[in-house]
């Protein structure tokens, strides 16, 4: 189930930020965050509705930083749609995997925000090389 999330994720964030980019291109970028947030706000009050709220109230035990996901959404959604905006969306996708990529290995190999530390290995490093060569690639041809 875990793979077909993360394909499903994928799907949908390359589809959002398409089709937020053209929604800025028309309406503004921040003004198309503003509404990317509303519907997506919506969407989840609506699914709330239906399967409950009992996890609402455990918000604030966690650690009052990872309450910050909404406020990063807004980075993201707008840093996106420029990124599109400017380099096209597959030179924009290589480029935000790359830094996913280098940030989760980061995250995962000094277990950082609680994650399990997950040992460095040799074939993490060559594999963003291989993905940095592409983006070079792409970038040229």
């Amino acid at each position: 189930m875990g793979i077909l999330y993360a394909i499903l994720a994928g799907f949908f964030i390359s589809l959002q930020s398409v089709f937020n980019t053209r929604l800025g291109e028309k309406v503004g970028l921040w003004e198309t965050t503003a509404i990317v947030h509303a519907t997506g706000l919506l969407v989840a009050m609506a699914i709330l509705t239906r399967v409950g709220w009992s996890g609402l109230s455990h918000a604030f035990e966690v650690n009052r930083v990872y309450l910050l996901g909404g406020a990063f959404g807004v980075v993201i959604v707008y840093s996106v749609m420029n990124g599109i905006g400017r380099l096209g969306a597959a030179q924009a996708t290589t480029i935000i995997l790359m830094t996913q990529l280098l940030s989760a290995l980061a995250m995962d190999t000094f277990g950082l925000f609680g994650l399990e530390q997950i040992p460095l290995t040799w074939t993490k490093p060559v594999g963003l090389l291989v993905i940095l060569a592409g983006i070079l690639i792409f970038k040229i041809v």
